[in-house]
């Protein structure tokens, strides 16, 4: 497995150390969330920025996702405002655009995104600018050869994988369309086990995020201290050659012991699957 972690939960570090923290911890990848600090697509010097973030992460040997859920990155005062269903639309698709140049720059071709939350319009009309707006962003991505990765997200619009696969079979099953798979929210509001949900999603899979969760809850958890079936999980996941990133947004002010035991965490549960598979003893998820 490629363990990665969400720069959105090294928010009080500077990117440059936070790369530098992960590589140290043994991980091989970043998901760098665009926001305030951390290449934000409309600060001075970007360019500049980007090309030395992209030098560090070849000289770190991290591979990178390029994330776009920043809570304030375009409105001050409505977290996540934009979406791709608001009024303004067109500002979010401008931010997802340029994530898109940011993330060849780097030489990371996955940019993840989201729909939003219904806003006060008919659920008809809320389809038919998501689809507009996700239709105008894989002309943009056809163009600058860019895989989308789209995630589910409990409390919007698109919050599960039936959701996510009827709005690929309105893009035509676009293959730039792939999905960002979140393990905490597949056990949070699927009917599905999460292994189940990883082996339905393994045909779009491009992106994985993973932290722990309670059934219900949409609060993302240390390991251990929710009720995610992590040996399902990752048993399951075994087809999948991508990043799987951490994501514990609310958990910087501890970042780099966060990270720390995360990633021991996942090397003992993936470690133990591994010895069990050796041994024969290994059960079917």
């Amino acid at each position: 497995m490629k363990w990665a972690y969400c720069t959105n939960g090294f928010g009080d570090h500077r990117l440059p150390e936070a790369l530098e923290v992960l590589a140290g911890l043994g991980y091989r990848g970043a998901a760098i969330t665009l926001d305030h600090g951390h290449l934000d697509p409309y600060a001075p010097g970007l360019a500049a920025e980007v090309a030395a973030t992209g030098k560090l992460l070849a000289s770190l040997g991290l591979e990178a996702v390029v994330e776009t859920g920043g809570r304030y990155t375009l409105d001050p005062w409505r977290k996540h405002h934009p979406t791709l269903l608001s009024d303004g639309a067109e500002r979010r698709i401008d931010f997802l655009t340029r994530a898109m140049s940011v993330a060849v720059d780097l030489g990371a071709p996955i940019v993840h995104l989201w729909s939003g939350a219904l806003p006060d319009v008919p659920v008809d009309e809320a389809w038919e600018r998501l689809v507009r707006g996700c239709a105008t962003l894989l002309d943009a991505a056809d163009r600058q050869g860019v895989m989308l990765a789209f995630e589910p997200e409990p409390g919007m619009f698109i919050d599960t994988l039936d959701a996510y696969e009827r709005l690929r079979a309105l893009l035509d099953g676009h293959p730039r369309f792939g999905l960002t798979l979140d393990i905490g929210h597949c056990h949070c509001v699927e009917p599905m086990t999460v292994a189940e949900c990883v082996r339905r999603a393994l045909p779009y899979l491009v992106h994985v995020q993973i932290e722990d969760m309670r059934r219900g809850v949409h609060e993302h958890l240390e390991f251990g201290t929710g009720t995610v079936d992590f040996p399902a999980a990752l048993d399951a996941l075994g087809g999948y050659d991508g990043l799987v990133a951490v994501e514990l947004a609310r958990h910087g002010h501890a970042a780099p012991d966060v990270a720390r035991r995360s990633i021991e965490f996942l090397r003992r549960t993936h470690e133990r699957l591994d010895g069990a598979s050796r041994t024969g003893h290994r059960t079917a998820p």
